[in-house]
């Protein structure tokens, strides 16, 4: 398989004392593709900065006009998102890396994509940078898509936290199937069951420490049933890892091994229903031994490999999977 790879060495401009979304993030990924000969095997593409025109299909100009000032003090726009004096340029990087490895792929350059790019964007809302994220890149990416004249999509967020800017921008738009699994409750509050947007956005939110078995089974009975029903032209996935076992801010307790298993049924399902059309962009994750292994372990099923086991497996329980959970979130999708 022929996968482009994305990424960007002047994210570490961005960056805030403490703050959990740092550069040794990306830094550890990195060094795990390069170790294990993974980055010299993809296709690789530099970004680019999104342009406003990409920008304004997403987000209103009050939003750009707000972190351009605060990039200029190196201000917080909230408790949890900070800017520095480069973090325009950076964001905007983030979100045109998304737009350069979906063109790759649309286009034929490329049959799949990783896009390892910081800050992450699905809690960017139209109209606000929340949640360490400036820009929605996969939103914008997507947005982008369907002004080239694809008709369906479909997103898949398997980040910890919903992706409430993500179903803010398309909860009224058939055309992109939205699926997320999240912890709940947690931050930031949205993604319950009942939340359909126009009948095309389904969240599965699992209870703390639902571990791979309900994790896995919200793709398996829902998500893919929704994917073939939808039969989307392109896929995207907002891959957070920060639901693994590992992380100091995810609870749901997922394994290295439960988060490959999904990547491989996305993976599957694109080649499937899309002629293998899937582009998958970091999100959240904030350990680093999990960000290296299940970044390693995506690419080997993009690349058409077997995935490498991690060597340093975190000890769960297979968890429940929840089946009254997975049952509600199936027939509210109606399926």
């Amino acid at each position: 398989m022929r996968t482009a790879f994305v990424t960007d060495p002047s994210h570490v401009a961005h960056t805030a004392p403490g703050h959990p979304e740092r550069p040794e993030r990306l830094e550890a990924i990195i060094a795990q593709l390069e170790a294990r000969g993974l980055r010299q095997r993809m296709l690789e593409r530099a970004p680019r900065e999104a342009t406003d025109a990409e920008l304004l299909r997403v987000h209103r100009q009050s939003l750009l006009d707000a972190v351009a000032r605060a990039s200029e003090r190196g201000a917080w726009l909230d408790p949890d998102t900070y800017t520095t004096a480069e973090s325009v340029g950076i964001a905007r990087r983030a979100a045109g890396g998304l737009l350069v490895a979906v063109e790759a792929v649309r286009h034929g350059d490329a049959d799949n994509a990783f896009v390892a790019m910081r800050p992450p964007g699905h809690h960017a809302t139209p109209d606000r940078p929340m949640g360490f994220c400036l820009y929605n890149n996969v939103a914008v990416a997507a947005a982008a898509l369907l002004a080239d004249g694809v008709e369906r999509l479909a997103i898949l967020d398997w980040d910890v936290h919903h992706g409430n800017g993500t179903q803010d921008t398309f909860e009224a738009d058939p055309r992109v199937l939205y699926v997320s699994t999240h912890a709940a409750p947690f931050y930031p509050g949205s993604g319950a069951l009942e939340e359909r947007g126009a009948g095309n956005i389904v969240n599965v939110p699992l209870p703390h420490g639902a571990g791979d078995a309900a994790f896995l089974a919200a793709y398996e009975q829902v998500a893919l049933p929704l994917l073939e029903r939808h039969q989307p032209q392109f896929i995207l996935v907002s891959s957070g890892w920060d639901a693994h076992a590992r992380d100091p801010l995810g609870t749901l307790q997922v394994t290295t091994w439960g988060y490959t298993r999904a990547a491989t049924l996305a993976v599957e399902a694109a080649q499937q229903l899309c002629e293998g059309r899937i582009v998958v962009a970091l999100e959240g994750g904030y350990d680093t031994h999990a960000l290296a292994w299940c970044a390693s372990g995506l690419v080997e099923v993009l690349l058409g490999d077997a995935p490498t086991p991690d060597p340093e497996p975190a000890d769960m329980s297979p968890g429940d999977d929840l089946p009254s959970l997975i049952a509600s979130a199936r027939r509210l999708a109606g399926l």
